[in-house]
C-alpha cells in the first residue's frame, strides 16, 4: 500500500517488525468498499445502504435522530453516492493500519508513538485538544509527541539535523519563504481516494501515473479505483501541456 521508497526506507532501518492486515486489501475494496471522499463520508454511505437510520439521517442533513443540524449539511451533496453501481466504506483504514497496530500493542504490552500532526486534518486537531500528546487512558494508549508541530517544523528540524529520510520527498528547499520538498509533499497509501476530489491538478494520482506508472496501472485497472474516480468527476490522467490551436 505504501510508495516502494516508503518500504524501502524502513526495511533500511534496523530493529523493524512488519505486521500484516487480516485481509488484503484486494478483498476489502470489494467486500466493504472503496475508500472515497473522506472517511466519514465513506463510513456514512456504507451503513445508509445498510439501512442504519443514524447515516441515513445525517446524509439527509439531520443529526442521527431526525432533529435539525447545521453540521450535517455538508453530508447533502454526497447523498448521490447511495446509487453509485460500487461500494463505498471506511473500512481499509481500520483493516489495514489500525487493527493490526492494536493487536500489536495488546500482544506485546507496548504503546505505540506516532508521528501524526494536529495540522494534518481536523480529526487529529480534535484528539490533541481533547486528549494532548499523550493519550494513555484511552482504550487504546498512545503517545503522539509531535502532535503540536506544524509541516514546517518537520522540514526545518530534518534539514537542521541531516536526519535521513524517504527519497521520494526529494530534497528540502526554500520556496516563497516556507520549505518545500521537491518530491512528494505526503505520501500514505497509494490507493487511497480520500480527500482527492479536493487536490488541484496535477493531484496524487496524475504524479503517480508520472512517478510510479505500475502502481497507477494496478490501481486504476486492475483494482478498479478509476471507474470510481470517473463516476465522482476526478482526474488520474497525466495533465497534457498541449495546447489547441
Amino acid at each position: 500500500m505504501e510508495y516502494p521508497e516508503i518500504q524501502d526506507f524502513a526495511r533500511s532501518v534496523p530493529n523493524v517488525e512488519w505486521l500484516q492486515p487480516v485481509i488484503p486489501f484486494t478483498q476489502i475494496i470489494e467486500k466493504y468498499g472503496y475508500p472515497v471522499i473522506s472517511k466519514d463520508v465513506a463510513k456514512r454511505i456504507y451503513y445508509a445502504r445498510k439501512g442504519s437510520r443514524w447515516a441515513i439521517n445525517q446524509l439527509n442533513g439531520l443529526n442521527s435522530d431526525g432533529s435539525p443540524s447545521w453540521y450535517s449539511q455538508r453530508y447533502l451533496k454526497w447523498r448521490v453516492l447511495l446509487d453509485a453501481p460500487f461500494p463505498i466504506s471506511e473500512y481499509c483504514c481500520g483493516a489495514m493500519k489500525t487493527r493490526p497496530l492494536h493487536k500489536y500493542a495488546r500482544q506485546t504490552g507496548r504503546t505505540a508513538i506516532m508521528g501524526t500532526m494536529a495540522c494534518e486534518s481536523k480529526r487529529r486537531a480534535e484528539a490533541f485538544l481533547q486528549t494532548g500528546c499523550n493519550a494513555y487512558d484511552t482504550k487504546e494508549p498512545a503517545c503522539k509527541p509531535l502532535s503540536f508541530w506544524t509541516e514546517q517544523d518537520a522540514l526545518q528540524y530534518l534539514r537542521m539535523t541531516s536526519i535521513p529520510y524517504a527519497s521520494i520527498y526529494g530534497d528540502i528547499v526554500e520556496h516563497g519563504g516556507k520549505l518545500v520538498t521537491t518530491g512528494a509533499q505526503r505520501t500514505g497509501c497509494m490507493f487511497c481516494m480520500f480527500g482527492l476530489h479536493l487536490e488541484k491538478q496535477p493531484n496524487r494520482f496524475q504524479r503517480m501515473a508520472l512517478t510510479h506508472p505500475e502502481q497507477h496501472d494496478f490501481c486504476v485497472n486492475t483494482l478498479g479505483c478509476g471507474r470510481v474516480l470517473d463516476y465522482i468527476g476526478v482526474p488520474y490522467q497525466p495533465v497534457t501541456n498541449e495546447r489547441s490551436e
